[in-house]
């Protein structure tokens, strides 16, 4: 039955229009296309019209013209790697995939600024790479979802990092798209100046037209410049404990007043509490899980001492010239003196020295100390600008079993459960003990272990990252994780918390919570794609 639906999809006039296009090899009907692309982390299933696989600006021009005079909905991905959002799946049912991971060019690069031109296939090693094979002195904007993630899908997504630029919508500074009739889209000062000038101010000229693209189906973007940080002449990292959970508060005002005090110095500081750090460096406890099926607080209170891991621990990352970051260093310390233990500050060179040094103490307690210094020296790495996998593991914490060997970690086809709560919370201590305590009590009923990281974006907000965990074999546990999901968008919001980005099977919350700006997007929409074709349902 399956295949002859595959069929009939192929012989439709579409479909016949796309494979005389693209070729019959890049083209996919509805099973091929959900073998391909349907493993999603959050668990959530869609029907797929098919998939088409594109190599240029040119090519979806066509694609967009041959859909709107057929009416088959669209929806466009790079790599399909957005683990916890909805992986490569679309918002709405029975769409066609345009798969953008061939378009893999880098178009252009600035030396003297550190701008690069990009196709949506870009990812994050690609960049790093072509930076080393030209000798380039810059940082990637990396994320930790891992080294084959899109470097502009990310940015659109509003993803952000941990390297001096940390909000990467914010560091694109020029874009290209195809519009939904086919027609193309640059911004007004790239057009009436040219590209040279335009990929240096993001704000152009007239109204703001380039963040219309960003968490929307406006349009499909097939290029961004974005401005990269320059690779400092010290990185020195610094990482410390707050022993107690009522010291969370002190942690969170140090927080703001480093990031007031030390602008551009300093990057994103993460704080992390005790169950994320163990997911970063020791194994689930499976044999020592309570009735609820939960880590017991005595089981946690003993791998923390195990692992040295205080209830929160503190990420902070300062780049510039020596004599900078000494001053910046000293800056900080004055800030942590009082609430902060373990106060270390380390540059990657020394990291790696102690994870080759760990290695020697045999025992429990060397493998203990293996893992942190292990994770520690990967952490680093990322912090300067050097994409790795150090928190893609996360997705498999709770799924039995090593994560597969080998550098290529795909959560989706693994069957790893993820799905991600990333709301905005006020830098200000009563609102980040009143989430740590309200995410606890949401989701420990649920059988979901609390795992959270505050980042600060700037000195008013964090933005929190909790990774719901969960078995996807189990359709119980599935259900579950999206209650979870769920109260903790609905609740927080009662709470004054609600997430910068959202999941795809949360998006229709957004007409529920907001009405007149959802409102307001479908109008804008409506301009440009009268028929609801392309990105269906998504932010809107």
């Amino acid at each position: 039955m399956q295949q002859t639906h595959d069929t009939n999809s192929l012989t439709d006039q579409a479909f016949e229009a796309w494979r005389d296009l693209l070729g019959d090899g890049q083209v996919d009907g509805p099973q091929e296309a959900s073998r391909r692309y349907g493993m999603d982390t959050t668990g959530s299933q869609r029907r797929l019209a098919g998939a088409l696989r594109v190599v240029t600006e040119a090519q979806i021009q066509q694609v967009l013209r041959i859909a709107n005079q057929h009416g088959r909905r669209l929806h466009p991905i790079s790599t399909g790697r957005n683990w916890g959002y909805g992986t490569a799946l679309p918002s709405g049912q029975d769409c066609t995939l345009i798969d953008l991971g061939g378009m893999r060019k880098i178009l252009h690069f600035d030396r003297r600024f550190g701008v690069v031109t990009l196709e949506p296939g870009v990812t994050q090693e690609d960049l790093a790479r072509f930076l080393d094979s030209e000798g380039l002195p810059y940082l990637v904007p990396v994320t930790g979802a891992g080294p084959k993630c899109s470097v502009l899908a990310n940015a659109l997504e509003r993803g952000y990092g941990v390297t001096p630029y940390t909000d990467h919508f914010g560091a694109v500074t020029d874009l290209r798209a195809v519009m939904p009739d086919g027609r193309l889209y640059q911004g007004m000062l790239s057009e009436a100046a040219g590209p040279e000038l335009g990929r240096l101010f993001r704000w152009g000229v007239g109204a703001y037209t380039q963040g219309l693209f960003s968490q929307s189906g406006i349009g499909i973007v097939t290029q961004i410049s974005i401005a990269l940080a320059p690779r400092p002449e010290c990185l020195m990292a610094c990482l410390f404990s707050v022993p107690r959970e009522d010291l969370l508060g002190a942690a969170v005002e140090a927080i703001q007043q480093a990031n007031q005090r030390l602008g551009g110095t300093l990057g994103a500081i993460n704080l992390m509490n005790r169950h994320r750090m163990l997911s970063m460096s020791a194994p689930y406890p499976w044999d020592h899980l309570g009735p609820d099926g939960l880590i017991p607080s005595a089981v946690l209170e003993e791998m923390g001492r195990r692992y040295h891991i205080a209830p929160w621990t503190g990420f902070a990352t300062l780049y510039g010239s020596r004599r900078m970051v000494r001053a910046a260093q000293d800056e900080l310390r004055s800030l942590l003196k009082g609430f902060a233990t373990r106060v270390l500050f380390i540059t990657p060179q020394r990291a790696q020295s102690l994870a080759r040094l760990a290695r020697l103490i045999p025992g429990r307690a060397g493998n203990g100390l293996q893992r942190l210094t292990g994770t520690l020296a990967k952490s680093l790495e990322l912090v300067a600008g050097r994409p790795n996998h150090t928190a893609l593991p996360l997705a498999y914490w709770r799924k039995r079993g090593e994560p597969p060997a080998g550098s290529d970690l795909d959560p989706g086809q693994d069957g790893c459960g993820l799905m991600w709560y990333a709301p905005l919370v006020p830098m200000h201590s009563d609102a980040t003990r009143d989430y740590a305590d309200f995410v606890h009590q949401t989701m420990r009923p649920l059988g979901i272990e609390p795992l959270i990281t505050f980042t600060s974006l700037g000195d008013r907000l964090f933005d929190s990252t909790v990774p719901i965990l969960f078995d996807r074999a189990d359709e119980s546990a599935c259900r579950r994780a999206e209650v979870c999901l769920l109260q903790l968008v609905s609740k927080g919001r009662e709470r004054g918390f609600f997430p910068y980005r959202l999941p795809i099977s949360a998006m229709g919350l957004l007409r529920e919570f907001a009405p007149t700006a959802s409102e307001f997007n479908r109008r804008l929409h409506q301009l440009h794609d009268p028929s609801d074709l392309l990105a269906p349902e998504r932010y809107r």
